[in-house]
């Protein structure tokens, strides 16, 4: 079974739905939840692919403030250097921007946030991953942050009308977005009520975000889970490689 290391840096944004696709796609999921104090591995010996998700934290904190983003970090690095089928969600998209040598900046136009749309650029129609997506397919966003400047030959693959930056490849098998597929409308519930600064930049008050996330949900589902198992695909390909 192809065994895939899912990094976790914040309870706040767990596995979720996205671990339920894996899963049901024949993957092994060996989930690190730093919140919990649980370390990460050094390396990325031994796994065949990698999920980083999302969190409160910022790509812009310094080693002080979130000493949990170092070793993520490090292990992006790796990932990039081996090409290992990686997904970097939110946050970890930003990361990866970051160490693949983009850039990351407080978002000029504010927070995005809520059930939104992105639209595939033309690169994106030849993707193994994102080539089946519909033209705009749903997403949920919720974040404070950009990014600025893309990872060195990096592929983008998505963008919104607030952002342009929503989704990217870096050589084969690396992929970042700046949205959420993971979720469930308990997760988005949860990040209304924490998130005021966000919610109060949106066009919606938290009632509506929250509805019109719980309406959204299904129609992500529909898009993403068949997205989840094409990544796990190319996981299981890299595990027959290394077998």
């Amino acid at each position: 079974m192809a065994r895939l290391l899912v990094v976790v840096p914040h309870e706040t944004d767990p596995p979720a739905r996205l671990g339920d696709w894996l899963r049901a796609a024949d993957c092994e999921l060996d989930e690190r939840h730093q919140g919990l104090g649980e370390p990460l591995p050094e390396t990325l010996e031994g796994y065949d692919g990698m999920v980083v998700l999302g969190g409160p934290q910022s790509a812009l904190d310094d080693e002080a403030t979130s000493p949990e983003l170092v070793p993520v970090r490090d292990l992006l690095r790796q990932a990039l250097d081996a090409d290992l089928p990686t997904l970097a969600i939110c946050l970890g998209g930003q990361l990866l921007a970051q160490v693949g040598g983009g850039s990351v900046r407080e978002g000029i136009d504010g927070p995005e946030v809520g059930a939104l749309l992105v639209a595939k650029r033309d690169r994106a129609d030849a993707d193994p991953l994102f080539g089946p997506l519909p033209l705009s397919p749903d997403v949920m966003q919720f974040h404070h942050d950009e990014i600025a400047e893309l990872p060195t030959g990096a592929t983008l693959l998505a963008s919104s009308p607030m952002y342009a930056n929503q989704a990217f490849r870096v050589g084969r098998h690396v992929y970042g977005v700046q949205f959420h597929i993971e979720t469930t409308p308990e997760v988005i519930h949860e990040w209304a009520e924490r998130d005021v600064v966000g919610v109060a930049a949106s066009p919606w008050d938290r009632d509506t975000i929250c509805r019109l996330s719980d309406e959204a949900h299904p129609h992500i589902e529909a898009v993403w889970a068949p997205f989840a198992g094409r990544f796990a695909d190319l996981v299981r390909a890299r595990a027959r490689q290394a077998a």
